[in-house]
């Protein structure tokens, strides 16, 4: 257990004694009494615990180091080489996911630039290619294989409502 999560356990730990002391009954206490009671129960359980209230420490930062370079991760357009296991991915999101990181932790953890790729060149390549030939990111109502058509259409629409 880390010091900090055994003071934040000995702070609820005293919390919780001092409110089942005060919801008994018999017990016949002023309001002065009860923040004494709360310290000294901390101090009791922190004691138990074996930690001190004290405790301000924090642990080093820990270093990592990357299992290739940034440069050689990139170095493939089909895959994407992670600097975690130094294994080749085609997206590294999935990846990450299951190492509980988000892709702005993983470029900073590495001291990457924010620009760095999440996915290699050619999945991506691949990705854009099938969403153009499903057509998206068109605007609703363009056909690509009617132009001359749609057009005249356009221009016969515009004419009618302009009578109107």
């Amino acid at each position: 257990m880390t010091d900090e999560t055994s003071d934040l356990n000995a702070v609820e730990l005293a919390t919780e004694l001092t409110i089942a002391w005060l919801a008994n009954p018999n017990t016949r206490t002023s309001a002065d009494e009860v923040p004494a009671f709360l310290g000294k129960m901390h101090d009791t359980v922190s004691a138990l615990l074996g930690t001190t209230g004290s405790s301000t420490e924090t642990p080093p930062a820990a270093e990592y180091t990357p299992a290739v370079s940034a440069r050689k991760s990139l170095a493939s357009k089909d895959h994407i080489i992670s600097m975690i296991d130094g294994k080749p991915y085609k997206t590294l999101r999935r990846h990450l996911a299951t190492h509980g990181m988000t892709p702005a932790e993983y470029r900073e953890r590495y001291g990457l630039k924010v620009d760095y790729p999440m996915v290699a060149e050619s999945y991506s390549e691949s990705r854009r290619a099938m969403a153009k030939k499903i057509g998206l990111g068109r605007k609703p109502g363009a056909r690509k294989t009617d132009d001359g058509a749609a057009a005249t259409r356009r221009t016969r629409k515009s004419a009618d409502t302009a009578d109107a």
